[in-house]
Parts: C-alpha cells; sequence; structure tokens
C-alpha cells in the first residue's frame, strides 16, 4: 500500500512544512539520512501549543502536542523526500523534549502518539530507537519538540 492511501485511511492531512524559527535549515540530508530539526507543537491553523504539563497542561494535552509535531515532522520529511515519503526505508530515532514541571514523571507518555502514528503509517519501518526527556522551557513556549533521524532510498 502507498503511504497516501494510508494517510488517506487514518483521515492525516498534512500541512506545509513549518519555517524555521531560527538560524538553522528544517532539514539536513546527509547520504541516505534525513535529520530534521526540533519540530515543535505547531497545528495546522499556526498556532502553538504552549504551557507546562504538569502545571498548565494534562498529559493528554501534552499527548496532543506530541502529535502535531509529527505532523509536522512529516511535513519535513515529505519535503525532503520530493514530496514522495515511499522514499522512507526507517525511522531511526526521535528524540522528545516535554516542556514540564520538575515532578512529572510521564515523558515517554507524553511521546508516545508520536512514536505510534509513525508506526501505524510505515509499519515496520516506523519503528525506532528513542529518548523522551523532560525541560524547563522550549522555543516560543511550545509545550514539545521532537527531532527525528529517517533512512531513505
Amino acid at each position: 500500500m502507498k503511504i497516501e492511501e494510508t494517510f488517506s485511511l487514518l483521515d492525516i492531512k498534512l500541512s506545509k512544512a513549518p519555517k524555521p524559527v531560527g538560524s538553522y535549515v528544517a532539514y539536513k540530508i546527509i547520504g541516505k539520512s534525513v535529520y530534521i530539526s526540533g519540530q515543535i507543537s505547531i497545528k495546522p491553523d499556526g498556532n502553538i501549543i504552549k504551557g507546562k504539563v504538569g502545571k498548565d497542561l494534562t498529559l493528554e494535552q501534552g499527548q496532543n502536542a506530541a502529535y502535531y509535531c509529527c505532523l509536522n515532522i512529516l511535513s519535513q520529511l515529505k519535503s525532503a523526500c520530493n514530496n514522495d515519503l515511499n522514499r522512507v526505508k526507517n525511522c531511526i530515532k526521535l528524540t522528545g523534549f516535554v516542556n514540564s514541571t520538575n515532578d512529572f514523571t510521564d515523558q515517554a507518555k507524553v511521546i508516545n502518539p508520536a512514536s505510534e502514528l509513525l508506526v501505524k503509517l510505515f509499519k515496520e519501518k516506523g519503528m525506532h530507537a528513542r529518548a523522551a526527556v523532560s525541560v524547563n522551557s522550549l522555543p516560543l513556549g511550545a509545550t514539545v519538540e521532537i527531532e527525528s533521524i529517517f533512512e531513505v532510498n
């Protein structure tokens, strides 16, 4: 099944890849690897999901933020692959950063929706190594930021 068919079945529509908010590139291709810069929790309407999980936001709201980060990763990846996500050979790694309180310990649960979405879309090719860490703050007040590495053909 083509990846576009899977997107359609899951009723997922990708927005245009967000522009970097600093002095860096959105992705870098080296050989067959695509390194995608950290994508923050920007919704398709351009609004950023902001706040600290455990204070301003619930676990579920943090998970929603991670899901939007993953959609932005996919938009960047699609751009890197000249609009052909069928070129994706493997998701290698995700690193998730969660803006959370000092006593919040469910960072892994916050990032899970991003990991689960990649597996739904790419099946075994979507399985990846991962880290999920807590941070005191993120750019523009975002709730979640996720960076990623993919292998492409």
